[in-house]
């Protein structure tokens, strides 16, 4: 049992350690909104598909955050922290709710992941840093990037489900 657990923390930390990776990867700067596009979202989406909701959305969120804080937008990093976290706990959650079909389920979970990413951001931006609703400048981008994501990890997940010891471990 407490081996499970330590498994699963030393994974949640590679896969908070790969979501940063890999969104300061490719990081295009958009000027529009002082945020930026990144391929994060696939490694944030594949975690919480792996992972499930807990350790996934706590891999999500500090790895994002991370990134914002190591790139420069620390303004970003609060509310970087509770979005990733809760894109992955819903894309893990929908995806635990459709067991039973794997590929929907994950199309479904990551999807609806990153409708709470994009509108999560819209929120942020046009609340906390007072963009208002200039802030929906953002959605086309962040659109475009989960989308991305979606299909990277849609991807990954389906290719390493032919993996008995993977496809047994994923909730």
């Amino acid at each position: 049992m407490k081996q499970d657990k330590l498994v699963k923390l030393v994974l949640a930390a590679i896969f908070a350690a790969l979501s940063c990776v890999a969104t300061m990867l490719i990081s295009i700067p958009m000027p529009a909104t002082n945020g930026y596009i990144n391929l994060g979202d696939g490694a944030v989406l594949l975690g919480a598909f792996l992972l499930g909701p807990g350790y996934g959305a706590a891999a999500g969120a500090l790895g994002s955050m991370l990134a914002d804080l190591l790139l420069g937008y620390a303004v970003y990093a609060p509310g970087t922290l509770l979005i990733k976290g809760l894109m992955a706990l819903c894309a893990a959650l929908v995806l635990g709710a459709l067991k039973n079909k794997p590929l929907a389920g994950s199309v479904v979970g990551g999807l609806t992941g990153e409708l709470v990413m994009v509108f999560g951001y819209f929120l942020y931006e046009s609340t906390v840093l007072g963009y208002g609703l200039a802030a929906a400048a953002s959605i086309p981008g962040n659109g475009i990037q989960g989308l991305v994501g979606l299909v990277a990890a849609v991807a990954v997940y389906q290719a390493l489900r032919a993996f008995p010891s993977v496809r047994n471990a994923a909730r």
